[in-house]
């Protein structure tokens, strides 16, 4: 069954972490049968929260699940813009698919609005 749960330590992300050259990261992993299959790193600044790098195996779904999850953290600190600085341009093509950014935008804004929009969408209100 997957599972998506933030990491407590950053055992097995020290690359990641020293590329993006601050020490507040947090690491949400996509687990399967106690197996990590993916995750995000991403860390939370007064205004926004910033996305560092992913992986999701190239699973459009997986992105999908593990982007969410750290936007609904982000809306419940009350932050309603988040910033992906990827160390790549391919990391940029799941989240531009899946209307996260448009365009040549890094910046997905409004979080709560999005996250309730989807609301909606399962209930056939759009």
């Amino acid at each position: 069954m997957l599972e998506i749960q933030e990491k407590f330590d950053t055992e097995g992300y020290e690359d990641i972490i020293a590329a993006a050259g601050v020490d507040n990261i947090h690491i949400t992993e996509a687990m399967d049968k106690g197996k990590s299959i993916g995750y995000i790193a991403y860390a939370y600044e007064t205004e926004c929260t910033v996305v560092y790098g992913y992986d999701d195996g190239g699973d459009l779904m997986l992105c999908d699940g593990l982007v969410r999850s750290v936007m609904f953290k982000s809306v419940l600190k009350g932050i309603e813009t988040m910033i992906f600085k990827l160390p790549d341009k391919d990391g940029f093509v799941n989240l531009r698919k899946l209307k996260f950014l448009e365009g040549d935008s890094t910046i997905c804004e409004n979080l709560d609005g999005f996250m309730n929009a989807c609301k909606n969408c399962r209930r056939g209100e759009i």
